[in-house]
């Protein structure tokens, strides 16, 4: 039985120990199979992207509010951020990176009121090495 590459099933020819018949075959091969993994960093990073990415579309001004409905109906999941800071009136905003939201009730409807990060009012953000 001859055998055959485990990329694109071609027949090998040379060494015994032949896996791939090219390099591009080798490569494509590990990259298809990298691509199929899901590890929860891939599926955290994600989230974190998205809602960011949210965060930056709905909040172009500096401050706005929106209803909690709409994030969540576009993707967004409350639970992923990356870090809180407390105004002197004790209320938490939760950051993806550089863009942030408050939960709030207003009217009994819930809402988040957006912001970005201000290092001249909250400090500068920590060092990662």
């Amino acid at each position: 039985m001859k055998k055959v590459c485990l990329n694109c099933k071609e027949p090998l020819e040379g060494r015994i120990d032949k896996v791939f018949c090219n390099a591009y075959c080798k490569s494509n091969y590990h990259y298809q199979q990298k691509k199929e993994e899901t590890t929860p960093f891939k599926q955290i990073d994600k989230q974190l992207k998205l809602n960011r990415r949210l965060l930056a579309h709905y909040n172009q001004a500096g401050k706005s509010t929106i209803r909690k409905e709409k994030l969540l109906s576009q993707g967004f999941d409350p639970k992923f951020y990356t870090h809180t800071w407390s105004n002197s009136k004790e209320q938490t905003y939760y950051f993806c990176y550089d863009y942030g939201f408050l939960p709030l009730f207003e009217n009994d409807i819930p809402k988040f009121v957006l912001v970005t990060y201000q290092p001249q009012y909250m400090g500068a953000l920590p060092d990662i090495d």
